[in-house]
C-alpha cells in the first residue's frame, strides 16, 4: 500500500491566540510563519520549528469561515507530545509555569515533564531516558 500520509500539523482551536504566543516564541524559540489578522486581534497562526509545525485557531475565526457557529466537542481534549534532545533545556525555558506533570522517568523510557499552554492545552516535552 502506497503512504498516503504525508504531514500531520495540529491545530489548537482558542479563545484568543495572543496569550498562547509567548510561550512558543519567546521560551521555546520557535517563528510565526504565517499570521492572519481578525479585526484587531489574531484569527489564525502558523508557528514552526526545525521541521515542525502548530497552528492556532480563534473560534470567532471558524466561526467567520464556516459562516455559522462552529459545534464544540464536550469531553474531549488534545494533549501535544513533543521529543526535544534535552529535557533539562525546557526545564529552563518554562521555569515558573505551572507544571501539569512534573518531571518524570516513564515505563516506555522517556523523561518527561508538562505545562498547560494559555489556551488549556497539555503540552508534555520527552527526551528518550539514556
Amino acid at each position: 500500500m502506497p503512504d498516503v500520509t504525508k504531514k500531520l500539523t495540529p491545530v489548537l482551536m482558542v479563545d484568543a491566540i495572543e496569550p498562547c504566543l509567548p510561550l512558543w516564541i519567546d521560551r521555546l524559540g520557535w517563528t510565526k510563519t504565517v499570521e492572519v489578522p481578525e479585526g484587531d486581534r489574531l484569527g489564525f497562526v502558523i508557528l514552526a520549528t526545525d521541521g515542525v509545525e502548530l497552528m492556532y485557531q480563534t473560534w470567532a475565526s471558524i466561526e467567520k469561515d464556516m459562516g455559522t457557529k462552529p459545534v464544540r466537542a464536550v469531553g474531549t481534549s488534545v494533549g501535544i507530545f513533543i521529543e526535544v534532545s534535552s529535557i533539562a533545556d525546557i526545564e529552563r525555558r518554562i521555569a515558573g509555569l505551572p507544571l501539569v506533570l512534573p518531571r518524570r522517568r516513564t515505563f516506555y523510557g522517556m523523561e518527561e515533564v508538562g505545562i498547560a499552554e494559555a489556551g488549556g492545552h497539555t503540552v508534555v516535552f520527552a527526551q528518550r531516558a539514556t
